[in-house]
């Protein structure tokens, strides 16, 4: 009777404390965010990933009232960004948004990163997506994808193309390519982002390139880069004139992608509250043409959903990074 008298109580206390806690949480959740908001990227400045952070960044903000500054933490294929984010105070005011390669390369290189959900993040909503977009130099005299495919098929090793990042997408993309299209091109790796890259396609030392349109779109507009074609399921309504990838390579699609999440730990009530914004954030019309524009697009996603998404995008990339493995 003393022990059933004992457990009785302790578990009383113990509801107690949750009875506390719970109307805690949710006015924490309420007055979130009372002060500025971290967003950690783990792409460099000018890439596409990091002009999708300050697109979701500036409409949190202005929802919120409060600053979301977005930090960028490039660096051993978004690892860097993985452990920051991971190890910050799980209080809902430092927040990751990871792009595809950290969830879908990384695992496979570097299983020990906390790089899984929801064992490492808390899912909260997905941010943007990015079609990929194929470029060449102006002066390299290809107008098309055929083209570019039968000259690689002629001078095998011989086309150069850039590699702005080894195992993001913008790599998996070009390896697609070539496996799709039994070609051989040769890799020019970058470190520094597309600025670095593109600069020298500009000026004709690199051959190609594969980008999302908001690293590429300035010397698309000036005449030093040509469009070939872009990797979406359908064309864009955007550009209705250019062709996707598919209309050479059936069924060939990359669309770069990124999603937010939050250190595991971080309450719950925080957690649906900025699902519940983003949502808001990335269906606002104004923002939504905005970000078409520049080649970003989004939906919203509960974040059960970011789970199944993040989930199917592995399975669909694995035989990409099976063949880089196998190189």
């Amino acid at each position: 009777m003393k022990r059933c008298r004992y457990w009785s109580g302790a578990g009383a206390a113990v509801f107690g404390l949750i009875l506390t806690a719970a109307p805690l949480a949710f006015a924490q959740a309420a007055d979130y965010p009372d002060k500025p908001v971290t967003l950690i990227c783990d792409a460099a400045p000018g890439s596409a990933p990091d002009a999708d952070g300050r697109f979701i960044a500036d409409g949190l903000g202005r929802m919120w009232g409060q600053q979301v500054v977005v930090v960028n933490r490039p660096g051993a294929n978004g690892s860097v960004a993985a452990r920051a984010a991971a190890d910050a105070a799980p209080d809902g005011y430092t927040l990751f948004m990871p792009a595809l390669s950290t969830f879908v390369a990384l695992p496979s290189v570097a299983p020990n990163l906390p790089v899984k959900l929801p064992r490492d993040f808390l899912p909260i909503g997905f941010a943007a997506e990015n079609p990929m977009f194929i470029a060449v130099n102006a002066a390299l005299g290809i107008a098309t994808l055929p083209d570019l495919i039968a000259l690689a098929k002629k001078e095998p090793g011989t086309i150069s193309i850039a590699v702005t990042g080894v195992g993001r997408l913008t790599h998996l993309t070009g390896e697609m390519l070539q496996m799709r299209a039994d070609i051989k091109l040769l890799p020019v790796p970058y470190t520094g982002g597309p600025a670095a890259a593109f600069a020298d396609v500009t000026a004709g030392r690199v051959s190609l390139i594969v980008e999302g349109l908001s690293g590429i779109v300035g010397a698309v507009k000036t005449g030093h880069a040509k469009l070939l074609a872009v990797a979406s399921a359908q064309r864009l309504p955007e550009f209705p004139d250019l062709p996707t990838v598919a209309e050479t390579i059936p069924g060939f699609a990359a669309t770069g992608w990124q999603v937010v999440v939050a250190p595991v730990g971080t309450p719950d009530p925080i957690v649906r509250k900025v699902s519940a914004d983003l949502a808001k954030v990335v269906t606002d019309p104004d923002l939504t043409r905005r970000m078409a524009n520049v080649g970003t697009y989004s939906r919203p996603m509960t974040p059960e959903q970011v789970i199944g998404f993040v989930a199917k995008e592995q399975a669909t990339w694995q035989p990409v990074l099976e063949r880089i493995s196998a190189k």
